[in-house]
């Protein structure tokens, strides 16, 4: 049984969907207004909703927009009287899952509902899962008790609650996101998104959109409005990771956006408040970097209210025991199998490996002797398989 919401101005068509859908078991609730359809859409939590484009108040392409900023998982079945391709494509593309034509079709509207319930129902499952992986990945690199991570947490348990700006440093694969994320659970904003940005993985050209969204026909393929990451994790927690790979024109309008709690979107002239928690995070020394003219000082400045270092691995070599049954355990439950043994002679051989990649080698290599060692992970299988 599910949850559908019908936003309709026409009392009969509410009716005839609320009789073919109550007759299919699912539980109704209606609206006959776009503003208060968006509304109970918000707080209702529902697995469908169905939405007249033509209404009074607020038409449903508003509605559809709205929505979709404000949960974009939701299925929105729109229908209209008077449809077009233009107006379909139109609603597609702003997130619709379908368009249906009025009056609507018996055996197209249970088609579609059934879909669009498919389809929920993936997109959850979906997001679960991502969520276990990437809590699995965060909790890794924070498991040890040597003093280096001790410290960490402390700090973390101190900054957490608050919103002081962190600028976490570190070689790569130490674990600098699992201590953003960590932050982000301690602070007040933690039931607010956590979004992630890695500004080295992102063309200069293209920073500025990702960063600050951008406005339909700001270039040529900005064929719709889009909202940036800045206004995503408004009262949330906004992660840039691999800061100092940032251009210097992105930069400053970064240092703006900080200062003034306000950004302009690409190609458009309205300020727009935003009110994120930055954490940002690098692999440079920003000292040099400084130096050297390729970052900006007062940037530095703003964002290293709180300096957190993550230590490389190999300076924390007491932590691998932990972390090794952490990953045998963690791909065990990827996989769907029993998490394999390991020898203390293995782990010690472990310990001697000089770790370049950090954590996140490691993982690689706990992941490769679970799949091809033996059925108790030896040091033969350690010397065998942990440097290829």
């Amino acid at each position: 049984m599910a949850k559908i919401l019908i936003i309709d101005d026409e009392k009969a068509i509410r009716n005839a969907l609320r009789d073919i859908l109550e007759h299919e078991k699912h539980k109704v609730e209606e609206a006959e207004d776009g503003a208060s359809g968006l509304e109970k859409a918000k707080k209702g939590k529902f697995d469908v909703v169905l939405c007249d484009i033509k209404m009074p108040k607020m038409d449903g392409m508003e509605v559809l927009e709205k929505l979709m900023a404000h949960d974009d998982s939701i299925p929105v079945v729109m229908i209209s009287g008077h449809g077009s391709i233009d107006t379909a494509v139109e609603a597609i593309k702003k997130g619709a899952f379908d368009f249906i034509q009025k009056p609507p079709d018996l055996n197209r509207i249970l088609v579609t509902l059934r879909n669009a319930l498919d389809r929920g129902s993936l997109v959850q499952e979906t997001r679960t899962l991502r969520q276990k992986v990437q809590k699995g990945k965060a909790d890794a690199r924070m498991v040890g008790s040597s003093a280096a991570l001790e410290a960490i947490r402390e700090m973390v348990e101190k900054v957490g609650p608050s919103d002081a700006r962190v600028l976490i440093t570190g070689g790569n694969g130490v674990g600098k996101e699992g201590v953003a994320r960590m932050l982000h659970e301690k602070s007040s904003r933690k039931g607010g998104p956590f979004i992630e940005v890695n500004c080295a993985a992102i063309p200069g050209e293209l920073i500025e959109s990702e960063l600050f969204g951008h406005e339909k026909g700001a270039f040529t393929s900005a064929v719709a409005q889009r909202k940036g990451k800045f206004e995503l994790a408004d009262g949330g927690t906004l992660f840039l990771d691999e800061i100092g790979d940032m251009s210097l024109a992105a930069q400053a309008k970064v240092l703006r956006a900080l200062q003034e709690n306000r950004i302009n979107r690409v190609g458009g002239d309205k300020d727009i408040k935003v009110n994120p928690r930055v954490i940002a995070a690098t692999n440079k020394d920003l000292k040099k970097e400084i130096a050297e003219g390729r970052f900006r000082e007062d940037l530095f400045h703003r964002l290293s209210v709180i300096p957190i270092h993550v230590p490389d691995l190999k300076d924390r070599t007491e932590d691998i025991p932990e972390l090794v049954q952490h990953f045998i355990q963690l791909i065990g439950t990827e996989q769907g199998t029993a998490p394999k043994k390991i020898t203390d002679k293995a782990v010690k051989e472990l310990q001697k490996l000089p770790w370049t990649g950090n954590v996140r080698e490691l993982r690689n290599v706990v992941e490769r002797l679970v799949i091809l060692g033996g059925a108790e992970i030896s040091d033969a299988d350690v010397k065998r398989y942990a440097g290829t």
